[in-house]
């Protein structure tokens, strides 16, 4: 088995559990749409991860206080805040969406291996804006579903991929926002080249491409900009810093030029 359908399978019984709550739709306090953030925007922009650890990396920080942290990323300019809520692999929690969501103004990320819809109902009663939708953990069928039914509940998607099957299959759902994960979910080994090969794929002028994992300096944001990738998903680079201020100077690139050869 991969780490991937290990956490599958994880994933399976926690949707089991899901399905005998009910969740309370709380009201939140609206934020922006990260989208018209990063339109807005003539710097590649930032989602600043919450990590304590993952099975690639392991331990990271295990007494991080998520309220602190993401209130040092939105200070720091971060475009959102994504928080890893799986347990079982990454030692994160819905308490901790639900402390980041009380403590900052920012559209936050449920980040999370999505396979039901019962999930996005949780991630959304915790005051979630963003899901993601990993292509290689969902058959056609269910990747439309799961994208429609979070459309519909005003939430928006990032549709993560790693290849170019699976971007062509994210392509199909024409979504604003499609995630490169630099990361092989199989074999957990990250390069860059990922995003470089794969950009070239999305034609639409209005997708925000994300480049995710990997992102540790000047020299590779500056990479996943100039093949067009508007905005970056930084984790372990922000955690692990001494200082998130001068992090987040240093890989908030300017974009290219519209035009400019």
């Amino acid at each position: 088995m991969t780490i991937l359908d290990k956490i599958l399978a994880e994933k399976r019984k926690e949707v089991e559990e899901l399905l005998k709550q009910t969740f309370d739709q709380i009201e939140y306090k609206r934020v922006p749409k990260f989208k018209q953030l990063v339109d807005a925007s003539d710097t590649i922009r930032i989602i600043s991860e919450i990590k304590r650890s993952s099975p690639s990396k392991g331990v990271i920080d295990m007494n991080v206080d998520p309220v602190t942290q993401a209130k040092q990323y939105e200070a720091s300019g971060a475009a959102a805040i994504s928080v890893l809520t799986d347990q079982a692999f990454f030692n994160g929690t819905i308490d901790d969406l639900r402390a980041v969501r009380k403590a900052v103004n920012l559209p936050i990320l449920c980040k999370d291996f999505i396979i039901h819809s019962v999930q996005i109902d949780h991630a959304k009663a915790a005051g979630a804006n963003i899901i993601l939708l990993i292509v290689a953990a969902l058959d056609d069928k269910k990747l439309t579903e799961l994208f429609r039914y979070a459309k519909n509940l005003d939430l928006e998607v990032l549709v993560e991929v790693h290849n170019e099957e699976e971007m062509q299959r994210a392509l199909a759902l024409n979504p604003a926002l499609i995630g490169i994960n630099n990361r092989d979910l199989k074999t957990f080994e990250v390069d860059i080249a990922t995003t470089e090969r794969l950009a070239s794929m999305v034609t639409n002028t209005e997708t925000i491409l994300v480049s995710e994992s990997g992102m540790k300096t000047k020299a590779d944001c500056l990479r996943a900009s100039n093949v067009g990738a508007k905005a970056i998903l930084v984790g372990e680079t922000l955690m692990e810093t001494s200082d998130i201020g001068e992090t987040f100077k240093e890989l908030q690139v300017a974009l290219p030029v519209k035009g400019a050869k």
